[in-house]
């Protein structure tokens, strides 16, 4: 369980979480979904504790994040974009990874064979494909059978038979019970592989709930759709909405509209 309460998050003026609070429950699969901007990655990131949030809490498994490091190892993340010793060969970083852990659960190993990684673990990162790297990141992130998994844009860069590999281990990891939180702009992708959207706009959640009830009250049938159709009507919403009220001057306690 990820539990979520009131986080913000500013740098500087520009304000990426406004007080989000939400939960992840184990044996679901989440689609974290926005546009550029909306907030995810900084939302992963300081459920990570990569980045501090300026106010709020975050908790994983009864443990506050918040000075505490232990609860990271029961996270498997696979970022958008890998960033590797580029002068390390891929058998070293797997080495390493493994001798970080002081005592590692035996290893899932199922993505190394699928994607044949084994085969060039002499390949130095730098000379990688960025779609190899997203292979690397993939297996790396389901090496130690963590039971939260936070998957960004994972079949981005893949080829065809690879996306259905990786799609497959997720399909899997669902069905064994464990939590997966996956941002991606392939709407299909996420209709598969996830049960839950939680959508985000400008830092703030605006939907939050099954994808067969945005199904249902958009009366779509793809997830695609039905997004766009809600984003439109969110859309609508703010255009309609009434300018803000400020205070009359002299204190009498008065409104007025803004021009």
């Amino acid at each position: 369980m990820i539990s979520i309460r009131s986080v913000v998050k500013t740098f500087g003026r520009l304000r990426a979480l406004d007080a989000v609070s939400v939960d992840f429950s184990p044996g679901k699969s989440y689609a974290l979904i926005g546009p550029n901007g909306s907030g995810k990655t900084t939302l992963i990131k300081s459920v990570l504790g990569m980045v501090i949030p300026t106010s709020g809490d975050i908790v994983v498994d009864n443990e506050p994040v918040k000075n505490h490091w232990h609860y990271r190892e029961k996270i498997g993340y696979m970022p958008q974009i890998g960033r590797y010793p580029d002068n390390m060969r891929i058998g070293q970083l797997f080495d390493m990874m493994r001798n970080i852990r002081k005592n590692p659960p035996l290893p899932d190993e199922e993505l190394l064979e699928a994607f044949r990684l084994r085969e060039i673990f002499d390949k130095r990162m730098h000379t990688l494909s960025g779609g190899t790297r997203q292979k690397v990141s993939a297996a790396l992130a389901f090496l130690f059978t963590p039971p939260v998994l936070f998957l960004d844009e994972p079949t981005a860069g893949l080829d065809p038979v690879s996306v259905e590999i990786l799609k497959d281990k997720i399909q899997k990891t669902k069905e064994e019970g464990r939590l997966l939180i996956i941002t991606s702009h392939i709407m299909s992708d996420l209709d598969d592989l996830a049960t839950e959207v939680v959508y985000l706009q400008e830092g703030r959640i605006r939907y939050n709930n099954s994808i067969e009830e945005l199904k249902d009250i958009t009366g779509e049938n793809k997830l695609g759709k039905a997004m766009a159709r809600m984003i439109r009507g969110l859309e609508q919403e703010k255009q309609e909405k009434p300018p803000p009220l400020s205070p009359l001057k002299g204190g009498s306690g008065g409104v007025r509209i803004k021009n």
